[in-house]
């Protein structure tokens, strides 16, 4: 039997017959989205069943657009290290390190990194091609609960590289209702 660890990142043994993949978290691609950091393993290794992604969130940073639920879709929070706040309507729960929460699909919430350091955790959902979210927060400019579009903005001047920033819109009246770089 031929020893596996001498694989680097992301290679797969070309006599596997059964499709084995591995990668390094650091080697994948860090996705725009609130928080410092969002590494889609799923979309890196080929994983067609579940979504699996790694997300590093400085306390008060969102997971992940806002408020939201997926209709057909399972989640499950593991935190690494720190601590994550889940938003429910039936409250807000309280996940620590070597934690572990379940989200039924259809049920709202919003996660928040809190405590003194940054929170490092797995979001893991199932079907992975049922992962649509919708988003639904009051919106401070019409009042109503909707959803968010986005529009991207360039941000750099002169000699500077170009940084790319999020807006957040009101799916009802257009209004900016957040930002975020990528």
């Amino acid at each position: 039997m031929r020893d596996r660890d001498c694989l680097g990142s992301g290679e797969r043994d070309a006599d596997d017959e059964y499709g084995y993949r591995r990668v390094a978290v650091d080697d994948v691609a860090n996705t725009p989205n609130p928080t410092r950091v969002k590494r889609e393993l799923d979309e890196e290794l080929g994983v067609s069943l579940f979504g699996c992604n790694y997300y590093e969130a400085d306390p008060g940073e969102q997971v992940p657009w806002g408020y939201h639920r997926h209709p057909d879709h399972e989640e499950l929070f593991f935190v690494v290290d720190g601590e994550l706040e889940v938003e429910t309507p039936d409250g807000t729960y309280r996940v620590r390190s070597q934690e572990a929460f379940f989200v039924p699909a259809g049920a709202p919430n919003r996660a928040v990194a809190v405590g003194d350091t940054p929170c490092r955790f797995l979001a893991v959902g199932a079907p992975k091609e049922s992962d649509s979210a919708v988003i639904s927060e009051h919106c401070p400019e019409c009042g109503e609960a909707t959803d968010r579009t986005y529009r991207i903005e360039e941000l750099g001047t002169g000699d500077s590289p170009d940084v790319e920033e999020y807006v957040l819109e009101c799916a009802v009246c257009g209004a900016d209702v957040g930002r975020f770089s990528g």
